[in-house]
């Protein structure tokens, strides 16, 4: 097996699922930083796994990992379901294992640490919010949590 191959299949994918759009955050070969990466338009569900599906082939993604809004009580609401449905039709569309991750306060986050992106309508705030939830993970499993 070519090693380099490996090596550069271990970049990891973040999606922050919205009802407009769909935060994305993919890291660096090293698994050391998440980089927001522009929004996808989320209300045309197979156009955007088309895009998903393209984005993780381009970027030799090697795992998804989705943002999946928790309540602060531990419950999966109506937001929870439909990400979980989504989620559901990501498996299909790509060859690589998808995995949800808890992201109840990343948005939040997203927002107080760019006041201006939580006021635009661009995405810039979901992607952002990708990025937190990508660069915890990351944090995580570097400290071998």
């Amino acid at each position: 097996m070519n090693h380099q191959h490996s090596a550069a299949r271990s970049r990891i994918l973040a999606l922050d699922p919205g009802e407009a759009r769909i935060g994305v955050a993919i890291s660096d070969d090293l698994g050391m930083f998440a980089h927001p990466r522009p929004a996808i338009a989320g209300r045309d569900r197979r156009a955007a796994l088309r895009a998903i599906a393209s984005l993780v082939d381009a970027e030799q993604v090697s795992e998804v990992v989705v943002g999946l809004p928790v309540s602060l009580s531990g419950e999966h609401g109506p937001q929870a379901r439909a990400v979980e449905a989504f989620v559901a039709d990501l498996r299909t569309a790509v060859r690589v294992p998808v995995r949800t991750a808890d992201e109840r306060l990343t948005s939040a986050q997203a927002a107080r640490q760019a006041p201006a992106a939580a006021r635009r309508r661009d995405g810039t705030l979901d992607s952002l919010a990708a990025a937190l939830l990508l660069q915890s993970l990351l944090d995580a499993r570097r400290g071998g949590a």
